[in-house]
């Protein structure tokens, strides 16, 4: 699958921190240290430690083939290159169908939070998800020079807010909160590690944008081990002074009503411009209608892309406005494809990052972390089978099944 958005590289080391950061560094914050320590008491500070640890060579597999193959397919590139188009496209729309779900969920959940600190109603909330929203599209439609400096002001902007937050709260912390420290056993730890894996996706998305780096070979490794210290940091110092003044759940967090705004505005920015970037490259590649391919005369971005995400965000909010289902069922529905992307992106890794130091090591650690938390998805895994389903029809209706199944010498 070929890039269909050959363009010169506008963004710089700091925008590509602020790309990986927000990408990152999204709602999760604002619910899960909460949640982590319901599930574990202090010993969700474990977890915390664990997914830290583990985040390094998630953020390394996928800077390591941002690096070498700049592409605004990106995982679906990736696995194109790895082993054949017909599986690279598949896992592309996996990609594709979780943003124009899990965006959604971040503009609603940050809408949530500002709503509930200013006693609005769901008419607010609604409108407020449809503003964020309308904000990542925007920005992405102007130009990815222009979503690189509006990304790194919403960064800095919820990197302050966190550090004065939580130096704030350090005044307040208990040491009694961290006794029982395990109340649950191991097994709760385990439980919360689960959990917390969503607070730590998004490498995927900024390879799509990859190719707009100034100097992809290097800022692509920089950027993302950057951004993993910061993320990392934010994460656990926000989880110990959750922990240590028995704030749990979101009513006790100050956090959830200054940042919210910002921490949700700057995934639906970056999963904006991957997910357009990616309907391009499938277009292009002829396993989506040409429609998606069509760029802006003005900006020459992916114009039909985006305008397909305004018509699935604009169902979503829709579907979510009339209570036919719930927030926390929406949430659960792109877990399983989220985790299949990042599987066929390791698995990718392990093709084509021989001969490297690092490379395949940390794909192999990668893909054996993300298939065992796989086994736990549960009834999510329907989502992804009924994207197959579609996917199969497709390429037997466009003579494209040929090959699938073949994979390509290394």
């Amino acid at each position: 699958m070929q890039d269909s958005l050959k363009t010169k590289g506008v963004l710089r080391l700091p925008q590509v921190v602020a790309l990986y950061t927000g990408a990152v560094l999204g709602s999760g914050i604002l619910i899960l240290p909460g949640l982590a320590a319901e599930l574990a008491g202090p010993a969700s500070l474990v977890a915390w430690g664990l997914m830290v640890v583990l985040v390094v060579p998630m953020a390394l597999t996928m800077g390591l083939l941002s690096a070498r193959y700049p592409d605004a397919g990106g995982v679906s590139s990736f696995v194109t290159k790895a082993f054949n188009p017909q599986l690279g496209s598949l896992i592309g729309w996996f990609f594709l169908l979780s943003v124009v779900v899990a965006a959604p969920i971040a503009a609603l959940t940050g809408a949530g939070y500002i709503c509930a600190a200013a006693g609005l109603g769901d008419t607010a909330r609604l409108l407020i998800a449809t503003a964020i929203l309308s904000a990542g599209i925007l920005v992405n439609y102007i130009g990815m020079k222009m979503t690189g400096q509006v990304q790194v002001v919403v960064v800095l902007t919820i990197i302050i807010v966190l550090v004065v937050t939580i130096a704030g709260s350090f005044t307040i912390i208990e040491p009694a909160n961290f006794m029982p420290f395990m109340p649950s056993g191991w097994e709760s730890v385990g439980h919360a590690s689960a959990v917390l894996f969503w607070c730590f996706i998004g490498w995927e998305a900024v390879a799509h944008i990859s190719g707009e780096f100034v100097d992809p070979q290097r800022d692509a490794i920089r950027g993302s081990l950057i951004a993993a210290l910061i993320i990392s940091i934010l994460y656990f110092l926000t989880a110990f002074v959750v922990v240590g003044t028995h704030s749990y759940g979101p009513a006790g967090a100050i956090v959830a009503s200054i940042a919210a705004l910002f921490i949700c505005m700057a995934p639906v920015i970056a999963y904006s411009g991957a997910a357009s970037r990616l309907a391009c490259s499938l277009a292009n590649g002829g396993f989506a209608p040409r429609l998606l391919a069509r760029r802006s005369r003005r900006y020459h971005t992916p114009l039909g892309g985006l305008l397909f995400l305004t018509g699935c965000f604009a169902i979503l909010l829709l579907v979510f406005s009339t209570r036919i289902v719930s927030l926390s069922t929406l949430i659960q529905i792109p877990s399983g494809t989220f985790i299949l992307t990042y599987i066929g992106g390791c698995a990718a890794g392990i093709v084509l990052l021989r001969g490297g130091r690092w490379g395949v090591p940390v794909s192999i650690i990668s893909l054996l972390l993300t298939g065992t938390i796989f086994l736990f998805v549960g009834w999510d895994v329907v989502y992804p089978l009924v994207i197959a389903v579609f996917w199969c029809v497709f390429m037997v209706i466009t003579g494209r099944h040929h090959g699938t199944f073949s994979l390509r010498s290394s």
